[in-house]
């Protein structure tokens, strides 16, 4: 038996071709192929250099098992979302490293209806069969065609806004060098935007750096372009597109939390008194806005896994993580990082005021650290430390993920990665900017003494 260790907690990635080749990628294909006992499987994959010879390996592996592999092409993973939800596949396989360096790639694995399939629910059982690489011989061979989903995934998309309301904004964007602008370009007919594009064109050596807006330093070309074409809005994508990031007017970074409350607005008006479902990171504004719109806030584990399946427990019309990962009922319970613009598109094409006024009144009533991370020796142990610094003075404590504890006037949210070896801290507090901050860095200087240093994301 050899071991995988691309093999992650919600998906797999690895480096080429050390922890990824196509010999892996054609057994983890049959290994998928068997788990889900599949007789459809979509395909997709990414614009990476070594995503075709991965796609065709994971191609040459489903036939092998007697799938019928419905190819799909150059995409995003929310085309593979769209498309095994709707051509009712028993599964499907997007081919992508996300916002991983070039010499990476990995697969996201989806079952009937675009479920997600992780760690929790089959991902280890697909490892254990690849690793073991012995299969069921199929009754017959399987076929591959090639599916053109473009135009309803385009329909789709433009199903999310009334294009009657729509007025000519200008957009600068951000594609990264990914997949995004691909998309944008399509769409770009059917919209009366201007679109100032920035690394707008597929380049599989990332030749501006790795398609990741939470890197700071990669957001001020955005910042620029904003201020020097005096746009209404900047958005910018990771690679394979699954998040989406905002700017206002001005060129300040929105921080993914805010944007949370102000979709789940858009939907609680469409649908008075639905579900939104939210991570417990940041949480105040969110659950504010919903209560006020007569919804009902759902909090639930971060990761998409999580968020997904909570959204189908409870019916959500929107779910949203501070992480920028926006998810929708209609679009099969899954996120996706094209919806969030466009409809934000058009709440500015409504509104009466810029981007930065919708946005200001909620930042400065409950403002946020963002997202902070430590590398720490013992994370559980810190954890623990924090809860018994301060649990003198909090009113609830929660576990649903990592730490959370909430004062009178503010909050913490203190939780390992899913992914990687951090702790990553959050604080709010109750309109109370100096608060916040002495509060964060209070938190920061503790953990220091603990050990924890600064992690570079």
């Amino acid at each position: 038996m050899t071991a995988i260790t691309a093999f992650k907690a919600y998906d797999l990635r690895g480096r080429i071709p050390t922890e990824l080749n196509p010999d892996i990628a054609y057994r983890v294909a049959r290994a998928t192929a068997q788990f889900l006992n599949a007789q459809t499987v979509v395909v997709g994959r990414d614009i990476r250099a070594s995503s075709e010879d991965i796609a065709n390996a994971v191609i040459r592996g489903l036939v092998d098992s007697g799938v019928k592999v419905l190819d799909i092409g150059l995409c995003g993973t929310e085309g593979v979302y769209f498309a095994t939800h709707a051509l009712n596949a028993s599964g499907g396989i997007m081919v992508t490293a996300s916002h991983n360096p070039p010499d990476y790639n990995g697969m996201k694995f989806v079952r009937e209806g675009s479920r997600p399939i992780s760690g929790d629910n089959g991902l280890k059982d697909i490892k254990a069969l690849a690793e073991a690489n012995h299969f069921t011989p199929p009754a017959r061979l399987g076929h591959c065609e090639r599916v053109d989903i473009s135009r309803d995934y385009l329909a789709h998309l433009l199903s999310y806004v009334d294009r009657s309301k729509l007025r000519p904004l200008k957009i600068v964007c951000h594609a990264g060098n990914g997949g995004a602008g691909l998309v944008v370009d399509q769409l770009e007919p059917h919209l009366p935007f201007e679109f100032i594009k920035i690394h707008h064109e597929p380049d599989s050596t990332f030749p501006n750096g790795v398609p990741n807006p939470m890197i700071v330093a990669n957001r001020q070309v955005v910042i620029d372009a904003i201020v020097h074409h005096r746009a209404d809005m900047g958005i910018a994508w990771d690679g394979d597109f699954d998040r989406c990031f905002f700017f206002d007017e001005t060129g300040v970074f929105i921080e993914g939390y805010y944007l949370v409350g102000l979709l789940a607005e858009v939907f609680l008006k469409r649908e008075p008194g639905a579900r939104i479902v939210h991570d417990p990171r940041l949480t105040w504004n969110t659950i504010e806005r919903v209560a006020q719109l007569g919804g009902e806030a759902v909090l639930c584990k971060s990761g998409h896994a999580f968020i997904k399946d909570k959204m189908r427990a409870v019916d959500a019309a929107y779910g949203g993580e501070m992480s920028a990962h926006h998810y929708f009922r209609d679009f099969a319970y899954c996120d996706s990082g094209m919806v969030p613009w466009l409809v934000m598109a058009q709440v500015l094409s409504e509104a009466s005021v810029p981007f930065s006024a919708l946005i200001r009144d909620r930042m400065e009533r409950f403002p946020a650290s963002g997202e902070i991370n430590q590398r720490i020796p013992d994370a559980p142990a810190a954890i623990q430390a924090v809860l018994a610094r301060y649990q003198g003075e909090a009113l609830t404590t929660d576990w649903t993920d990592g730490l959370s504890m909430e004062m009178a006037d503010w909050r913490l949210n203190l939780r390992s990665s899913n992914t990687e070896p951090l702790l990553r801290l959050n604080v709010e507090s109750r309109g109370d900017t100096a608060l916040m901050q002495r509060k964060t860095q209070e938190i920061l200087d503790f953990l220091g003494t603990l050990g924890a240093i600064a992690a570079d994301h």
